[in-house]
């Protein structure tokens, strides 16, 4: 079933080719609904290769396979099956994974573990190994296509194409990253994203790269959340191509480092933004900011479950300034609160400043702010330099409706 694009959508933006990366898609028929599912993305030798994943205990082998391949550092393939993440799927998922890497392994001319599966879709079903054998000889073999094709591809209940791009001066180089993401429900930390793919042409040390993506993954896609459900899917990888010429990347001192570490982050944000505004059924994107916290990360976990809260995401889909509801969030958070220093808002106007409603609080701009489609709420716990955003969408009926016939 297709839902409607969510209103909160993003043009796909004009990504420009990366040297050392071709795609390729074609349709394995994992689901009979007519489009393409499989995504294959060729990948230049010497390629490095990074990975987050989740922290989800129910894992696909996809997951578990990655983790490990991550840890020699190089990649030559990327295949993405959509319609069936392949999880809960025991000894034969596992041989299923085993059988795309090897087929592709054999292709290429490298070891299995330079080549990385994932999958996503309905939980419980094995990955038919004839149609994954069938889908990877079509795709060797396929035209190379765009990062739109490929956005496309790698999503299910998404309702639109989702990438991001981004540029940075590398030791006298101008290195281009471009991505692309699939997430829309099972949304949350650690980490939160279903799938995303970094690509760039800029070169970095492996163990460089991993550290930069960690470090970017924890301020972008572990602060986002839809639902609070965390994945058995989730992964995120950055593949870098070394194609731009520049001096290889190795640690905070290289020249450009610090450039290429704000480009990473910024694709990653910018990815983590839009699997929210496709958040199921969202019609606000939401930002929680909340300052005067222990720590950055108390802040974290404070603003989290308030973007969590069931009840305060139905009250911005309602467009009511209900500001009890954060209260009662904050106060659930198991972080470090003082209500009598509590201060909250919305739309950068105070509601509640000191543990107690404003006397002269005016909720007609709230109010106005409310019937907005991207959403702010201040809170400010008083208690020290901590601070720290997350972001969300509404509650509504639609989240009920997609996920209720999810498997129809």
């Amino acid at each position: 079933m297709t839902h409607p694009v969510s209103p909160l959508a993003r043009p796909f933006p004009d990504m420009p080719p990366i040297p050392g990366v071709t795609l390729r898609v074609v349709r394995a028929g994992y689901k009979d609904w007519g489009r393409c599912d499989l995504t294959y993305v060729e990948l230049a030798e010497g390629t490095a290769v990074a990975g987050v994943f989740t922290r989800n205990v129910c894992c696909s082998s996809e997951v578990e396979l990655g983790r490990a391949n991550v840890a020699q550092g190089h990649a030559r393939a990327l295949v993405v099956n959509a319609g069936n993440s392949n999880a809960f799927t025991g000894y034969r998922g596992r041989e299923a994974v085993e059988q795309i890497m090897g087929q592709v392994a054999a292709h290429l001319g490298c070891g299995p573990d330079q080549v990385f599966v994932s999958s996503t879709g309905v939980i419980g079903v094995p990955l038919p190994k004839d149609k994954a054998r069938a889908g990877i000889e079509a795709a060797l073999v396929a035209q190379p296509c765009t990062w739109q094709d490929a956005a496309n591809t790698i999503g299910t209940t998404d309702t639109f194409a989702k990438g991001a791009m981004a540029r940075a001066v590398v030791d006298g180089k101008t290195v281009t990253l471009c991505a692309i993401i699939k997430g829309s429900g099972m949304i949350a930390p650690d980490m939160a994203t279903m799938l995303g793919y970094v690509f760039t042409d800029c070169a970095v040390a492996p163990a460089y790269l991993q550290k930069l993506l960690s470090a970017a993954n924890q301020r972008t896609f572990s602060c986002i959340t839809v639902d609070s459900d965390t994945s058995t899917s989730d992964t995120v990888l950055a593949f870098a191509t070394g194609a731009a010429g520049n001096a290889a990347l190795t640690g905070d001192d290289s020249p450009g480092a610090d450039a290429f570490a704000a480009a990473l982050e910024d694709v990653c944000r910018q990815m983590a933004h839009l699997v929210v505004r496709d958040g199921e059924g969202a019609q606000k994107f939401i930002a929680v900011t909340v300052s005067g916290a222990v720590s950055d990360e108390s802040a974290r976990k404070v603003g989290l479950a308030i973007a969590n809260s069931p009840l305060v995401k139905t009250a911005i889909a309602g467009e009511d300034a209900n500001w009890g509801r954060v209260v009662m969030a904050v106060g659930k958070a198991g972080e470090p609160a003082d209500r009598d220093r509590l201060s909250i808002g919305f739309g950068g106007t105070w509601a509640a400043r000191d543990g107690q409603p404003l006397a002269d609080y005016d909720e007609a701009p709230v109010a106005a702010h409310l019937k907005g489609q991207d959403i702010s709420i201040e809170v400010d716990l008083g208690l020290g330099e901590g601070r720290a955003t997350v972001w969300t969408c509404d509650l509504t009926h639609g989240y009920i409706s997609i996920n209720a016939d999810y498997r129809s």
